[in-house]
């Protein structure tokens, strides 16, 4: 069984991308590993090189600009990615550059990968979320967080990643899963003011273009911590790789549970009840469909 991991990445540093850190979390599944390095004028490149490992093979690339329209670029730049992996490859590891896998779960999607290798009705496992926010110390619990994704994929012709690349599609449907029992650790939104308002500045350009993100997000724009909903302070371990990330971490930020609750509406607040007391998100976005648990 071979498995390729594949991720895109352009100017992690001035980003603040942990992409060393969520490459490196799943490496030691993969027998190669694609890595799509956009025209980057910060030495994201050498971060890559850095890695030193045999099985990484880096490509360069240009994005387009101009397709900004939901994110599209980031769906081209993915799609360079898997296309670049090996035809023997069984299966493909999908990370963004600030998602890691923590190594407790490697044994388990191991063990998941040669479990479906040969069920056809399985086409790519789903994991579950944790979206770290504001710090290393709190992640989002609410509807506005999405709860899971494919990041794992069989290597079929036809599959491509949709809309803003947070998902995959098997040409024009649904792409079947397997749902298990890891998680993805989201690190996006772990950042301190300012660091969120620039990456929320510079994500926007790739949707609307400078102009739009310069009359609505100037310079002075601050980032407001009061959307997350809810927020649960995280009692476990984090992925080895982010650990020195974490330690040098020099922001606190210290939030008000019943500040941020009262900060829902009547109906968002309804729609969380009914989710904590059955499992049950109502009208749930899914991008794929689940065959088995």
């Amino acid at each position: 069984m071979k498995v390729s991991g594949f991720t895109f990445i352009r100017n992690a540093v001035r980003n603040d991308y942990p992409i060393v850190e969520a490459i490196t979390s799943i490496l030691p599944l993969c027998d190669e590993f694609i890595v799509v390095v956009g025209n980057s004028d910060d030495g994201t490149r050498g971060l890559i090189e850095g890695i030193n490992s045999p099985v990484i093979k880096i490509i360069d690339s240009v994005w387009d600009e101009s397709l900004r329209e939901g994110g599209k670029v980031f769906a081209v730049e993915t799609d360079k990615a898997f296309a670049a992996i090996s035809p023997d490859a069984d299966w493909c590891f999908y990370i963004q550059g600030d998602e890691m896998v923590h190594e407790k779960y490697h044994p388990l999607i191991k063990n998941e990968l040669q479990e479906a290798l040969n069920k056809p009705n399985i086409e790519g496992l789903l994991f579950k979320y944790l979206h770290f926010y504001g710090s290393y110390d709190y992640y989002g619990h609410s509807r506005r967080w999405y709860r899971r994704e494919i990041r794992l994929l069989k290597n079929i012709k036809g599959v491509h990643s949709y809309r803003d690349a947070q998902g995959f599609r098997l040409n024009d449907r649904k792409i079947r899963v397997k749902l298990i029992d890891a998680y993805i650790y989201h690190y996006g939104w772990a950042k301190p003011p300012k660091g969120l308002s620039n990456k929320v500045r510079n994500f926007n350009q790739f949707y609307h273009g400078q102009d739009w993100v310069e009359q609505h997000m100037p310079e002075t724009y601050e980032f407001d911590y009061g959307n997350a909903d809810r927020l649960i302070r995280f009692t476990g371990t984090h992925p080895q790789p982010i650990q020195k990330r974490i330690a040098a971490t020099n922001w606190n930020v210290d939030f008000d549970p019943k500040k941020l609750k009262n900060g829902m509406s009547f109906r968002r607040k309804l729609l969380q009840k009914i989710e904590d007391l059955t499992g049950w998100r109502v009208s749930e976005y899914k991008n794929y469909k689940i065959v088995e648990r």
